[in-house]
């Protein structure tokens, strides 16, 4: 073995030793046993006391929960973040702890910054940058924030990826997804795979440690917007970003955070509101791609009036397909349309239609449109219905995409910025427009027009192959090449249950064989009148086949191992 795997090997029991020993502190020892981690234990020394949970069972499980993740690290922060995004995973009143869950830390000394700076840009650190603030505007868990000034005089900041963050996040989610397995062997009715649970955290903090994908996403909102003067995201240096380091044009203007609406006059306030809820809608219906966390902490008010979004680093992307089946999810409970959800459900989710098919689903979703049936679009609450929506899934253990929860999460969040400045603004009101846009260039004159022109052209190109596809279908049967394969599901049970039968035939079989020849032995052996040989081979026959019937029926009654 490697010494790098050796070493890898001894950090992940002190990690998982760690892990097991915070759980036990805040009371989750049972989870441990159930899940079966608790037969890793013996990597941990057992302390007795309040450690073990007893100065904690006062306090509610979902707040222990965040304590758990934040005494854990940067890597269990993140990741429950991303859970209080995902309520059709956890109950909402544990997603909506997590949304406290903050990854505020200590500064990292500048002499660690700048050798992680040095390690980055090799010999040309003193050609890109003039200067660089030793003081960091921002601590995160994962980054580190400073100011800076490039060669060419442009004032920007650099975000700065903390030493080894990289490698304790990779090592954390190995650990992860392995306790994952475990963990899957142990439950099966939890309505999604905990294995996939485990791997969609680790493709989303890949993104958090590879700088590159904030810098891209930033670019992309910057593109769609920059003739838009009122929705701004910064400039990306790309000549001075790497995987660690994002250096970006530095915004001047106030956080939303840092604004007291009293400050701001009605028309201001308005006018903040109005262009927020532009751009997000924007993002979400129109671009299919959009800023997750538009919260007043990553918004800047510039001097002229516009926006400014950053911290693009959590993003989601919806197809133009998927964009259509939210709205016809919208259009659905408007109208009260019972087998239009049915199907949104089974397309967006690829859920069995068994599920949508039974009584109490149905009758839970009719349920839930009473609520919003024959509402007027203006005043009805998207992000009410989707979170209702979701919640609604989840308790028929139904997951839904990741993107469509973080839509739902977007489109809270600016809802959220709107009540905090303006209460009286009526969101869907003024986006209004912006949907039936939407609907119009998907039913109207010109959208079907396209439409029929793209199936017509498809179905010409198919009639131009179909001669060429005819002519490799008869080469392959003149050749003898043409093979036909079939996939059966669920084949192997079949098999087992043809092997059963045969083998309960089988032993049937003899057992009426030993009983019939040995029934004949014995009733010869009575006709000669003299008690021989043939007597005794009948009753040992028939002792044969009484202990083979009786071993033949412990058999099944016998527990089976499944393999």
């Amino acid at each position: 073995m490697k010494i790098v795997s050796i070493k890898r090997t001894i950090r992940s029991t002190k990690r998982l030793a760690e892990i097991i020993k915070v759980l036990s502190a805040y009371g989750f020892r049972q989870v441990l046993i159930d899940s079966g981690i608790q037969r890793l234990q013996d990597l941990v020394k057992e302390e007795e006391g309040p450690e073990n949970g007893g100065a904690t069972a006062h306090i509610p499980r979902p707040v222990r929960f965040r304590r758990v993740l934040e005494e854990l690290g940067p890597t269990f922060i993140k990741c429950g973040q991303i859970l209080s995004t995902r309520p059709d995973l956890i109950p909402p009143e544990w997603a909506e702890e997590l949304k406290k869950l903050q990854d505020r830390c200590t500064e990292v000394p500048f002499s660690d910054i700048y050798e992680v700076l040095s390690l980055e840009f090799p010999g040309r650190l003193d050609l890109l940058f003039s200067s660089i603030d030793e003081t960091p505007l921002a601590a995160a868990s994962m980054a580190q924030v400073h100011r800076a000034t490039l060669k060419d005089g442009q004032q920007v900041v650099i975000k700065v990826l903390r030493p080894d963050s990289r490698q304790l996040v990779e090592e954390d989610m190995a650990l992860l997804e392995s306790l994952s397995q475990l963990v899957e062997q142990y439950f099966s009715n939890l309505g999604y795979s905990p294995v996939s649970v485990a791997k969609e955290f680790s493709r989303e903090l890949s993104k958090e440690i590879n700088l590159i994908y904030e810098g891209q996403s930033t670019d992309r909102l910057r593109r769609y917007f920059e003739k838009d003067p009122d929705i701004h995201f910064p400039k990306v240096y790309w000549s001075a970003t790497t995987r660690s380091v994002l250096t970006l044009e530095e915004i001047h203007g106030r956080l939303l955070s840092t604004l007291s609406p009293d400050s701001l006059s009605p028309v201001e306030r308005r006018a903040i509101v109005a262009k927020g809820t532009d751009a997000v809608f924007k993002q979400c219906l129109r671009f299919g791609f959009f800023h997750a966390d538009p919260h007043p902490g990553n918004i800047f008010l510039q001097p002229d009036g516009s926006l400014c979004f950053i911290d693009c680093g959590m993003t989601g992307q919806l197809d133009r397909k998927t964009t259509e089946q939210l709205i016809d999810l919208v259009a659905g409970i408007i109208k009260g349309d019972i087998e239009k959800l049915c199907r949104v459900v089974i397309e967006l989710t690829d859920t069995d239609p068994s599920r949508t098919d039974s009584r109490d689903f149905r009758a839970d979703l009719q349920h839930l449109i009473s609520h919003f049936q024959n509402s007027d679009l203006q005043h009805l609450d998207i992000s009410t219905l989707l979170s209702e929506f979701f919640s609604m899934l989840q308790r028929y253990q139904i997951q839904c995409p990741g993107d469509l929860l973080l839509l739902t999460k977007a489109l809270t969040t600016i809802e959220g910025v709107a009540a905090h400045f303006d209460p009286t603004f009526d969101v869907l009101a003024h986006v209004e427009p912006q949907i039936h846009e939407i609907v119009t260039n998907r039913y109207g004159i010109h959208a079907l027009k396209d439409r029929m022109q793209k199936t017509m052209a498809g179905y010409l190109e198919l009639l131009e192959d179909i001669p060429g596809d005819i002519q490799r279908f008869l080469d392959y049967v003149r050749h003898s090449r043409f093979t036909l394969n079939l996939e059966l599901k669920r084949i192997e049970h079949l098999a087992e249950k043809i092997e059963l039968s045969s083998r309960i035939m089988g032993m049937a079989m003899i057992i009426a064989a030993l009983i019939v020849g040995s029934s004949i032995l014995i009733l010869a052996d009575r006709i000669t009148h003299q008690q021989g040989f043939l007597g005794t081979m009948g009753l040992f026959g028939l002792g044969l086949a009484g202990m083979n019937a009786v071993g033949f029926v412990v058999s099944f009654l016998l527990p089976k191992k499944h393999e």
